[in-house]
Order: C-alpha cells, then structure tokens, then sequence
C-alpha cells in the first residue's frame, strides 16, 4: 500500500517554525517575504485551519538596531538583542496580518514552560483560548530572561513542543534546506533526497548535520530531536526549504519536503501519555458526574463526593465512581487543598470560596483519559 503524506491545505491545527535566515539579512527585515508568508497564513485561516507561528528572527533584528559586531555574542548581549528585537519582530507580524483582519498575540516561553506541568497546563490553556478566539499566537523562546539550564536552544525543539503543547496534527519546519538528506547534498554529491521518514531510526538520527547559517543556531540534528517530539505527539513535521515567496503555497502545491509521519494522532497520543502516568491522588465522584464524564464531559466540583492524597495543579489523579472502581485518569486544575473546598459546589462558586476566581473545570475532558 502507497504511503500516504499529509496535505498542509488540510490541517487542522498547523504550527509553523520560520527561521532566521529567512526573516532576516544582512540589509534587516525581509519584508516582502513575510508579507507573502502572512497572505498564506490568512488563506489557512480562512479554510478553517489554526495558526500558530513559532519565529526566530528577534536576536538578528536587536542585534543590527543596536550595532552589535558580527559573530558570536556575550549572553547579556544576546538578551539586550532579543529585548530590542522582539518588539520589532511582534510589530511586523501584526501589520504584516492585520490588512486582513487576523490578530496576532505573542507568547515567550522557557523550556521550564513545558516540563513544569503547572506552567504547561498553563500554556495549554492561553494558546487554546487564543487560537479559539481567532488569533494566530507568534511564539519564541524568551531570550530575555533563559539561561542555559531552562532554555530550548533552539526554535525547532520549541515548535515542535509547542505542536505538541496545542495538539496540532501538523508542523512545518521552514529553513533553508528541503528535507532530510542521506548525506550533506553541499558536500556529497550521492546524497539522495528522503520524502518520507515513517520511523526515525539510528540510521536516520546520523544523517544530522550542522548548522549550515551564520543566522541559524538550528541544524538537521535538532530538527530530527524536533520530529522525534511531534511525532511521539501524533503531529506529522515536514522540514521545507522556505526562502521562496509564499513558502506555505509552495509546499502545499507540492515542492519538495521530507515529512515525517506518526503512528497515531494527537488526541490518542496525549491520552496516551496521561494514562502512562502515576496518580498522585484519588477523586470520588457521584453517580451523576460518572455518568457525564462517560459521555465525554468535563470533571465540574459539583459532582465530587471526596478527595484523597497530596497533588498540585497539573499533576495527575484517578478518578472513582460512587462504587470505588476506577473510572478515569486525569491532570487535575486545583490542588488537593482547593479540590477539598469546592468538592460538590456549582463553579459559580468557586471564586466565593477560594478567594479567586478559578477554572469551571476540576479536570477538562482535553485533559482525562477513561
């Protein structure tokens, strides 16, 4: 049976990774490019599908505004670039989107944003309100305030944390080569050109290569631990040449890219991974609320009779019926201690309670796994 590879014109939630080498020469901003990128994202937005750019490019635009010298920079230097830079980068894409009519938002993140489930859940939440509301959310790693130990390093892993963060079931890498080689094609004129990766194997992890920009920090290797995340995530990652105009276009009509396929999709992989973890806690629920969360609803305060164990927001718990059988395994919204103080009241209640205002949900239905 032929492999069948996706097609960009039909995703449903896409994250794209732009990288600095092709936002930025030496002259500065590529503006011509970018508007032609943003005409494709706007065409994607009308067919229906979420947008979610990922974008190098602010480190090289600070760096040209404050006349840093070439080559590598102190880390404070870099954090001053990306300071001045990223206010630039963010502004261009919204003037790039806004003629027609797409709004824009910005996140920064860490690497400590996705490993601290907190933090994660809590990034989670704002990129799916956003995208639910019609914007498309530029991201990039805050360079301002990462250090070494919490940072990424690179926008590719970033993405393609961030596809799986939002649950996309495509991401495309855009940079400056077309795929994955069996070799370096600048160098070694046998290399042969790989369409599609289906597992990636230690023979595909030592085809990786280095950076081949001076703009670029990213090179083939981090791409392939970048498609190893997706993938494990239920998203398909295709890594495209992009300095042509219109790159989105262009590789939905079919221009060479290498595109690596899941095994599964990004629902069942995230109710995968909740279910492989270990509860740190045990919610009793009434008949009532057993017999929504069956039919695929949310987890409401209303509905628990008792709370067991010591857990955090974002860890995971067991859910049991009236009976004491397990029913569900989830990431819960509260903490043992908020939990005990809402069990059975209506959400509009929370705020009374607490103090603050909370989430409806002790655990979304995104969020459980039965």
């Amino acid at each position: 049976m032929a492999t069948v590879t996706p097609d960009l014109a039909r995703a449903q939630r896409l994250v794209v990774k732009i990288g600095s080498a092709l936002l930025v020469d030496a002259q500065g901003l590529r503006a011509e490019w970018l508007r032609a990128l943003c005409d494709d994202v706007a065409a994607a937005r009308a067919r229906g599908t979420d947008v979610v750019l990922v974008s190098s490019g602010a480190i090289a635009l600070g760096r040209k505004v404050l006349d840093l010298p070439a080559g590598p920079l102190r880390v404070e230097q870099s954090q001053a670039a990306a300071a001045v830079g990223q206010i630039r980068l963010a502004r261009a894409y919204e003037e790039a989107l806004a003629p027609h009519g797409v709004k824009t938002a910005q996140l920064l993140l860490t690497l400590d944003d996705s490993t601290d489930r907190r933090r994660y859940l809590n990034s989670r939440a704002t990129m799916q309100t956003l995208l639910a509301l019609g914007t498309v959310p530029i991201v990039n790693e805050n360079d301002t305030v990462a250090t070494d130990e919490i940072r990424f390093g690179d926008n590719d892993r970033l993405a393609a944390q961030i596809a799986v963060t939002c649950g996309a079931d495509q991401l495309l890498l855009l940079s400056d080569v077309d795929g994955l080689y069996t070799a370096n094609p600048k160098t070694d004129p046998a290399a042969r050109h790989l369409p599609v990766i289906q597992q990636i194997t230690p023979d595909i992890e030592a085809m990786g290569g280095d950076p081949i920009s001076g703009l670029s920090k990213g090179g083939m290797k981090t791409k392939l631990m970048a498609a190893r995340t997706a993938v494990a995530g239920g998203c398909a990652m295709a890594i495209a040449e992009g300095s042509v105009l219109n790159p989105l276009t262009a590789v939905a009509s079919g221009s060479r890219v290498s595109w690596f396929l899941p095994d599964t999709d990004p629902q069942a992989a995230r109710k995968r991974w909740i279910a492989a973890m270990k509860p740190k806690g045990e919610i009793s629920v009434d008949a009532g609320a057993a017999d929504a969360l069956r039919h695929g609803k949310s987890l409401l305060p209303a509905g628990i009779t008792s709370v067991a164990g010591r857990f955090g927001r974002g860890d995971p718990v067991a859910v049991l019926d009236a009976k004491g059988a397990r029913l569900a395994a989830g990431l819960v919204r509260y903490s043992a201690t908020e939990a005990r103080a809402i069990a059975g009241h209506r959400s509009d209640e929370i705020e009374t309670i607490l103090g603050y205002p909370g989430r409806a949900a002790l655990i979304h239905r995104d969020d459980m796994v039965m």
